[in-house]
């Protein structure tokens, strides 16, 4: 395939002590070297080299000092000859670097282009390609090795591993068709049985690890929810390990949504604090009132936070009463304080949820707060190393699809149906599995896929 050259920013924007401009394409090296001026001309350098020089631009004076790479095709990232510009790390200094290397008739990137070409040019397949952006996006080690493993082929291997099972059965049905004779009907049946159940276990393991692994790609929308002055912010700002959230003994502090990350046992928690649910004649703390029973709806998990050192309220009734159809858990805090509630009470009404006592205040039983969401959600830990997690949104639905077809093709088997017929629904099958990888996908898809990334990536 004949590209252009092309060129983007592939550092974050802003001031740091290195920037990087990423070259690629079959003049990428032809056009840097017109404007760069070392000990050697780029074009005569050893693949794989970084080079001491300086940026002259089109008047004949020195625009910046630099280290450039040269990377020679196919050992590169795109299969594409790629230069990358390594320059001082401040705004105006990336601009003009960026401008004279565009001047030279490269044209921008656009966003997920070079990953694109890699894809394209056959480096790495579609699978591997979108792990690109959750190794990106990963927000906690066990986020990143996950991604990480997908990046270097784990599924890619085991779809291609499924897909061969497939296609050596598709042969096997043309042989007996084609040669009726040299095969016995019953021994061609136990054969498709057997393989095709062996493929269907193998994506049920595929997507028995999709909830896990959605939870580590995107995060748990975790919802704080209960009472003014019960300690939501204070839990917040305890699991997150620094003050995001004013805290004050009067109630009602909180009026808006507060949302970070945070880091529970390798489970990434999209964290939200929300507005003490009550009812109020001020108009601001309303609207916050509603936010709070709007993210409520929202929540994958939620923190219902009550006050150990006061009588149980209706609200807190009321609250226990909405969420106790939900993943949540019900958080006691202020242990600290003479007790007041009545526990008997509160876990009467919490049913069945998860009860845990604290004091945020006191830094006591945290821990087991933690605890308690890794083991909701995860058995208590996650087996990142072993487990080739599913994640993507668009692979679990190709999965499930492929797991119906499959069934249907063992159901057309065991009910005494022509092989012919029995092999539409395996060739389905290889061919879903094949849209996974990117075997056979439209151009609109692979677009949209890859507008997601960011420049220069």
């Amino acid at each position: 395939m004949d590209f252009d050259t092309i060129a983007a920013v592939a550092t974050p924007l802003g001031e740091g002590g290195i920037a990087i401009i990423r070259v690629s394409g079959s003049d990428a090296i032809a056009a840097v070297d017109k404007i760069f001026k070392g000990r050697q001309k780029l074009s005569t350098v050893d693949s794989h080299t970084i080079n001491y020089g300086h940026l002259i631009d089109e008047n004949g004076e020195t625009l910046e000092e630099v280290m450039v790479s040269v990377m020679r095709a196919p050992r590169t990232f795109t299969r594409e000859d790629v230069v990358e510009v390594n320059c001082h790390g401040g705004i105006v200094s990336v601009k003009r670097v960026l401008d004279l290397v565009l001047a030279q008739g490269v044209r921008m990137a656009e966003p997920g282009e070079f990953t694109k070409r890699a894809f394209l040019n056959g480096r790495i397949d579609l699978s591997q390609a979108e792990a690109v952006i959750d190794l990106i996006r990963a927000k906690t080690d066990r986020a990143m090795k996950v991604a990480l493993n997908q990046v270097q082929g784990k599924l890619s291997k085991l779809i291609g591993k499924l897909r061969q099972q497939l296609l050596e059965l598709m042969a096997h049905i043309e042989v007996t068709i084609d040669y009726p004779e040299h095969d016995v009907d019953e021994v061609t049946r136990t054969l498709l049985s057997e393989k095709s159940r062996w493929v269907q276990g193998e994506i049920e393991k595929l997507l028995s690890t999709a909830k896990q692994g959605k939870i580590l790609r995107e995060g748990l929308a975790t919802v704080i929810v209960g009472r003014p002055n019960v300690g939501k912010s204070s839990l917040l700002n305890s699991l997150l390990q620094e003050v995001k959230a004013i805290v004050t003994d009067v109630p009602g502090t909180t009026r808006d949504i507060i949302e970070e990350y945070v880091n529970v046992r390798g489970v990434p928690l999209r964290l939200v604090d929300t507005a003490g649910i009550r009812e109020t004649e001020d108009i601001v703390e309303r609207i916050g009132v509603e936010k709070s029973r709007e993210m409520l709806g929202k929540a994958d998990l939620v923190l219902l936070v009550l006050n150990f050192g006061e009588e149980l309220e209706d609200e807190d009734r009321n609250l226990l009463a909405v969420v106790k159809p939900m993943n949540a858990i019900v958080i006691v805090n202020k242990t600290d304080l003479p007790q007041k509630i009545d526990m008997e009470e509160v876990r009467r009404l919490a049913g069945d949820l998860p009860l845990v006592t604290i004091s945020v205040k006191e830094e006591e039983g945290i821990e087991q707060l933690e605890e308690v969401i890794a083991s909701l959600f995860f058995s208590g830990s996650v087996q990142s190393d072993d487990l080739t997690y599913v994640s993507n949104s668009r692979h679990i639905q190709l999965l499930q699809e492929a797991y119906r077809t499959i069934g249907e093709a063992i159901e057309a088997v065991e009910n005494g149906l022509p092989v012919d017929m029995v092999a539409f629904d395996i060739r389905r099958t290889w061919e879903l599995l094949g849209e996974v990888v990117g075997d056979a996908v439209s151009d609109d898809l692979i677009d949209q896929i890859f507008s997601q990334f960011c420049l220069g990536k």
